[in-house]
């Protein structure tokens, strides 16, 4: 894949570095509002970073199977700017997180579209193959 799709393969490494930053967010949020390990709360600080991660850990399963199946149909470019476009959903969705929870939507919407096209873009390549 790595050869066939340089701007999806890049773009897959950012929303992994996505995920890798907001992770370390969450532990720099238990040494700044005093949460050892292995609690999972604390702080409502604390909880809105974990909280954040933990959604995207729960998008990541969905998004990078949508990639990989949405690549072969759609093509490079426009597989990498969706899943770019992933990664931005989920930086916006992480800041209005923090700043308030029930703002989160435009961050959530801009993680879910770009995995649900991709998904049903591999479903449809595979299905009209089958035909």
């Amino acid at each position: 894949m790595l050869s066939l799709y340089p701007l999806t393969t890049i773009a897959l490494v950012v929303a992994l570095f996505v995920y890798f930053g907001l992770s370390a967010a969450v532990g720099m949020a238990r040494g700044k509002w005093n949460v050892p390990a292995p609690a999972s709360s604390g702080h409502p600080e604390f909880d809105k970073r974990y909280r954040v991660q933990m959604n995207t850990l729960e998008q990541l399963a969905l998004f990078v199977p949508a990639v990989l199946v949405g690549a072969p149909v759609l093509g490079d470019v426009i597989t990498g700017g969706l899943a770019a476009l992933w990664s931005l959903g989920r930086i916006v969705y992480a800041r209005s997180y923090y700043a308030d929870p029930t703002k989160r939507g435009p961050g959530f919407g801009l993680t879910l579209l770009p995995s649900m096209f991709m998904l049903l873009a591999g479903a449809w390549g595979a299905v009209t193959s089958l035909i």
